[in-house]
């Protein structure tokens, strides 16, 4: 149950960590669902257009061979020796034999005639097939239709031909044929023509589909029209001149795209299902391996925070990576609980006049800026001769001074004025510094009482905004001009700031000394920090006079120093103090004489968030 309560916590891993399996099987579900729909609805969208694609070729097949059979049927008449006789001498006889109800019947037309040339009729008739009758309205449309058919243009060079025709409310597929002899010589002495009448049963029958003929407004072209569970197609039944004369529709059942549909969703479904059962099997495996030994781990810690006692954490072994933080985390309470002892038997506390000479140390460097400040504002004179300024503002005032010799005089009091305007702006500035040092010394007074006997408490600062602040004091610390570098990036650190800031104004102090000790007006301190995971390093680096290495162990002796005009040198005593206080430490190092010195501060390094805790 606790496992549960830290999976919800917002910002908790196992939140983090359900949300990212989430995401991925959103992502995951989402690109399978891709893949699928790429792979599986193209190819049976593919699969239907070939299936609509093969109804639209068989249609076309059949209308084919409707006009084909007609035209057949019509060739035989066409290249038949008798016809030819008939139509230069035509008798009762070839017509009672050839135009007989019977004849039609056999040839399964409804519609015969014999055109001349002139496309005048020598013999035409119109049969009702199922009751063997003559239908003298559809003979009269099937005259109108030969009189203004163009059999030439029909016929394209060939001697028969096949199309179709509209005979009124009748679809007929029709076939014409010249007349000649039956071994196909002889000039052509007309045509003979036969009709079919198609209907929609017919067609239906041969294409055994459902269709239905429409004779207006005929579709030029095929035409496929999907809708949501048939799709309708529309084929041009083609006339004499190839252009459409009627169409054929009918509707084919999506049976393909409905599958294709159907089994992409089973897909679809299926594998999100299985990703899912995936994922909450892995999700339970994390927590019971993963987020369950880092609960317990957080409980102990919480023991230990609680209670002080630095006992070890039994635990099942393991050879895995938790197994491993185990391992780590108890070696760590060993030390620490080591690291106790000793800071119980090396306790540590500085004397109360040590103290106050470290203080009056301290203060002196602090008040060295307001001293520098105020010789420079006694030494220096004013920035323009007051006799001068008479002289001109009295000249100014004649009316017979010349307009150029006006000019310059104008000119000349306002380059004064500016220049006692930009000498108020740095006795400001220059006051304003000396206030922020005073206001340092003021800091330290103030805090020296309560830090005098009691370890200083420490909490997170901003190590650049320190080094930042003693730059701008150290600056007018003497009379020698120091340019200083130092990093702009945060870096926080565990310290007491007002000892830390102390001790960095006592490092660049001595800087500033070693500096001038070397001869030169100038100088330059150098700062650089590196966080090296748990701590953090302030790197001090001067150019000054620098010291010889075998001084190093003696540099923080009480009252060694390397100025012979100088007694004390409490100062770098009182700072690595400060700086065990703080648990970190001070290290000085120098390759020699004339080679400047380095300051190494180690510090803690400061978390951005102290958790309370392992999240869970």
């Amino acid at each position: 149950m606790a496992v549960a309560g830290r999976l919800k916590a917002p910002a908790s891993l196992g939140a983090k960590l359900v949300l990212i399996l989430t995401g991925v099987g959103v992502v995951g579900a989402a690109a399978l669902t891709l893949l699928l729909v790429s792979v599986i609805t193209p190819s049976f969208n593919q699969l239907e257009r070939a299936a609509v694609d093969a109804h639209v070729a068989r249609t076309q097949a059949v209308v084919h061979d409707v006009s084909a059979k007609v035209e057949n049927a019509v060739r035989d008449y066409g290249d038949w020796t008798s016809s030819y006789d008939y139509m230069a001498n035509p008798t009762r006889a070839f017509e009672n034999e050839s135009f007989s109800t019977l004849a039609m019947v056999n040839l399964d037309v409804n519609g015969m005639a014999y055109v001349r040339p002139d496309r005048s009729i020598v013999i035409a008739r119109w049969l009702d097939l199922e009751k063997q009758a003559d239908v003298p309205a559809m003979r009269a449309r099937l005259a109108d239709t030969i009189a203004r058919l163009d059999f030439a243009h029909a016929l394209k060079g060939q001697s028969s031909a096949g199309f179709f025709i509209r005979l009124g409310n009748t679809l007929a597929a029709v076939g014409i044929a010249q007349v000649r002899k039956s071994d196909g010589s002889g000039a052509p002495r007309g045509y003979v023509l036969m009709a079919r009448a198609v209907t929609a049963a017919q067609l239906s029958t041969l294409l055994q589909l459902k269709a239905s003929l429409a004779l207006d407004n005929p579709v030029a072209e095929v035409t496929k029209t999907p809708g949501a569970s048939r799709t309708r197609i529309a084929v041009p039944i083609p006339g004499a001149d190839g252009r459409s004369v009627a169409t054929a529709t009918y509707t084919v059942p999506r049976d393909l795209s409905t599958l294709g549909t159907r089994m992409l969703l089973l897909a679809v479904i299926g594998s999100s299902v299985l990703l899912a059962i995936v994922l909450l099997a892995l999700r339970r495996m994390i927590a019971r391996l993963v987020l369950a030994p880092l609960k317990r781990v957080e409980q102990h810690m919480g023991v230990v925070r609680a209670s002080g006692t630095l006992g070890i954490l039994t635990d099942k072994q393991r050879d895995d990576e938790i197994g491993s933080l185990v391992t780590s985390f108890n070696s760590m309470l060993k030390q620490l609980k080591d690291l106790r002892e000793q800071l119980e038997v090396q306790s540590f506390t500085l004397g109360r006049s040590e103290s106050a000479v470290a203080v009056m140390h301290n203060v002196r460097n602090a008040l060295n800026p307001i001293s520098t400040i105020m010789s420079q504002g006694l030494g220096t004179g004013a920035p323009m001769d007051r006799a001068l300024l008479d002289r001109a503002l009295s000249e100014l005032a004649n009316e017979d001074v010349p307009a150029v010799r006006r000019q310059k005089l104008v000119a000349f009091l306002a380059a004064a004025i500016e220049s006692i305007e930009q000498e108020r702006s740095d006795r400001r500035s220059q006051i304003a510094v000396g206030r922020e040092a005073l206001h340092h010394v003021l800091e330290i007074i103030g805090q020296q009482q309560e830090a005098a006997h009691e370890r200083p408490p420490l909490d997170a600062c901003d190590i650049t905004d320190i080094v930042a602040q003693n730059a701008t004091i150290a600056r007018y610390s003497g009379g020698t001009s120091i340019a200083f570098s130092f990093p702009s990036a945060t870096h926080r650190v565990m310290a007491n700031r007002v000892i830390l800031s102390q001790v960095v104004g006592n490092l660049f102090a001595n800087a500033a000394e070693a500096i001038a000790a070397a001869g030169r007006n100038s100088g330059s301190i150098a700062v650089t920090i590196h966080a090296k995971g748990d701590v953090t390093e302030i790197h001090i680096r001067d150019d000054g006079e620098g010291f010889d290495p075998a001084q190093a162990p003696t540099l923080f002796q009480r009252g060694f120093s390397t100025r012979a005009h100088k007694s004390g040198g409490l100062g770098l005593h009182w700072c690595a103090n400060s700086m065990l206080a703080m648990e970190g430490k001070l290290e000085l190092v120098s390759d020699g004489k004339g080679t400047g010195a380095k300051a190494i501060l180690t510090l803690g390094t400061a978390q951005l968030a102290q958790p309370s805790g392992i999240a869970a």
